[in-house]
């Protein structure tokens, strides 16, 4: 592995990519880490615990990866989904049965989506078990909590776009129980439903927080999150 490496970065692309060789020594190793645009997200040491299976179970990773997943196939299905009435409800049917592979492609969404949800809490269990949110990663853990909060709003906002008596009797539940908040109660179910009841301007809002809005908030922290893991000394050590 190391002489492929070696015969890699001997090419003239490799040396503009990588900038140094793979040697072993400390400073060597530490500065491809800094100076490299691809390696930089990582922390310079890994703590033997860091990298066992049984210690974080992978769960960061596996929620980035699911949250790819959906960003390639949310962007495959907006190819045939118009966000209108009666257009929502007939474009979900031509996906599940006239779209080849269609069906597929929106069973992959939706279960990937019930999977994020699941991974991010059991992540966020992990973390809070193994101590992982004390001095210095009390930000990282207040990110985290924002990431969840986030991806649940993913999967309340998507609900409601196939526009099915399912869905429109859910959010009509979910908007009516938030409006019992204290104080903000009824203007916040007014600004997500843009009105009084669920209509098409519920729609278009739910379309553009769940496809622009909330994706765009979830990378800026996800960003701001891995920046953090790293510059608080990679995963935390066992209680």
């Amino acid at each position: 592995m190391k002489k492929l490496f070696n015969w890699l970065i001997s090419m003239r692309i490799g040396k503009s990519i990588f900038r140094r060789d793979f040697s072993d020594t400390e400073k060597d190793r530490s500065e491809r880490i800094y100076n490299n645009f691809f390696f930089h997200i990582y922390p310079v040491k890994v703590s033997k615990h860091g990298v066992k299976v049984c210690y974080t179970f992978c769960l960061g990773g596996v929620s980035f990866l699911l949250f790819i997943i959906l960003t390639i196939t949310g962007l495959l299905l907006m190819f045939y989904y118009h966000p209108s009435i009666p257009r929502a409800y007939e474009d979900m049917k031509d996906i599940q049965f006239v779209v080849s592979s269609g069906i597929f492609l929106r069973n992959m969404h939706r279960w990937s989506a019930h999977l994020m949800v699941l991974a991010v809490f059991l992540h966020m269990c992990r973390v809070f078990f193994s101590g992982s949110y004390r001095p210095p990663r009390e930000f990282n853990w207040i990110v985290g909590v924002l990431l969840l909060v986030l991806t649940l709003g993913l999967s309340f906002t998507g609900y409601l776009l196939p526009w099915d008596q399912l869905a429109f009797w859910a959010i009509t539940v979910g908007t009516t129980m938030a409006g019992y908040a204290p104080i903000i109660g009824n203007k916040m179910r007014f600004l997500l439903l843009g009105g009084n009841v669920v209509n098409e301007n519920a729609l278009l809002r739910f379309y553009v927080l769940h496809c622009i809005l909330l994706p765009a908030l979830i990378v800026i922290l996800m960003g701001i999150h891995f920046w953090r893991v790293r510059k608080d000394g990679g995963i935390s050590k066992p209680l």
